[in-house]
């Protein structure tokens, strides 16, 4: 029975957060989307970067005998 009556209390404690959680999940989700694309884009540039400079050694390496 104070099971019972801990989970009551959980539902009426809980309920307001879990619906501002739903509420704000995608307007925060919106907010973060340009960072994200800043985030790609900055790792797209990264791994250019990265091929570049591994470019001489891959050249150097040669077709692998296989």
């Amino acid at each position: 029975m104070l099971t019972f009556l801990f989970w009551l209390l959980l539902l009426v404690v809980c309920w307001p957060l879990a619906l501002l959680a739903v509420v704000l999940y995608p307007l925060v989700w919106l907010l973060l989307l340009p960072l994200r694309v800043l985030g790609i884009a900055i790792e797209g540039v990264f791994e250019f970067l990265r091929a570049l400079i591994l470019l001489p050694a891959r050249v150097l390496r040669g077709k692998p005998v296989g």
